[in-house]
C-alpha cells in the first residue's frame, strides 16, 4: 500500500537533489562558455556583457565582483606555466614579453577563487603598467617566487596553487573580434623548491 508513494518520493529526491547538486557543480567548474585562449591566458570577453551565458552570469553574481563593460576592459587569467604545469608557489617563473595595447594594465596572484594572495604590505605583490620597469623596446622580465628578486618581483606567499590574473583597462582588444591576433607575455618556470 505505502509502496509506491515511498518509490515516487525516493523519485522525487534523487530527481532533485542529483539536479541541485549537478547545477552547483556546473556553477563551480565552469566559468562560462565563450573562452578564448591566447597561449596560458584565457578570458571570457562575453562575461560582462548582456549576451553572456547564464553560467557566466551566476559567477558574476556569485563572486559580486565589478565586471567592465565590454568597451572598458578584458580580464586574462593564467593558471598554467608555458608547459601546462599548474603554477605553484614552491616555484618560480618569469612573465616576459609586453601586453597587448592598453591605456594602463595591473597584475597580480590570486587564489582559486580569483581574490589577492596575502602578501606582507612591504613586498611587491602586483604591478601595473606605470609601476614595472621596461627594457628599451618597450617590454617587460617579471619574476614570480616567494624569495626576492632584483627588478621586477612579484612576491609569492606560501599557498600552493594559485593563478596570475592581468587585466587590461581600456584597451581596444576588448571591443574587438580580433583577440586571437594578439600577443600576450610568455610565462616560463624557472626553477622549483627554492626560497
Amino acid at each position: 500500500m505505502f509502496r509506491v508513494p515511498f518509490l515516487i518520493a525516493v523519485a522525487l529526491a534523487i530527481a532533485f537533489g542529483g539536479g541541485i547538486l549537478s547545477a552547483m557543480w556546473a556553477l563551480q567548474v565552469s566559468a562560462g562558455f565563450g573562452a578564448i585562449r591566447l597561449g596560458v591566458w584565457q578570458a571570457f570577453p562575453e562575461a560582462q556583457t548582456a549576451s553572456a551565458d547564464p553560467y557566466a552570469r551566476s559567477h558574476r553574481a556569485k563572486a559580486g565582483r565589478l565586471l567592465y563593460g565590454s568597451a572598458e576592459g578584458l580580464v586574462f587569467t593564467a593558471t598554467e606555466d608555458e608547459q601546462g604545469r599548474r603554477l605553484n608557489t614552491n616555484c618560480a617563473y618569469r612573465l616576459h614579453g609586453r601586453t597587448p595595447t592598453a591605456r594602463t594594465w595591473t597584475l597580480y596572484a590570486a587564489d582559486a577563487a580569483g581574490r589577492p594572495l596575502s602578501t606582507p604590505a612591504s613586498l611587491p605583490s602586483s604591478f601595473n603598467a606605470r609601476t614595472v620597469l621596461r627594457h628599451q623596446d618597450g617590454g617587460f622580465d617579471i619574476v614570480i617566487s616567494t624569495g626576492p628578486q632584483p627588478g621586477n618581483w612579484l612576491a609569492l606567499p606560501k599557498a600552493g596553487s594559485f593563478s596570475l590574473i592581468l587585466t587590461l583597462l581600456d584597451t581596444p582588444a576588448a571591443g574587438s573580434s580580433g583577440l586571437i591576433g594578439l600577443a600576450m607575455p610568455n610565462l616560463e618556470r624557472i626553477g622549483c623548491g627554492h626560497g
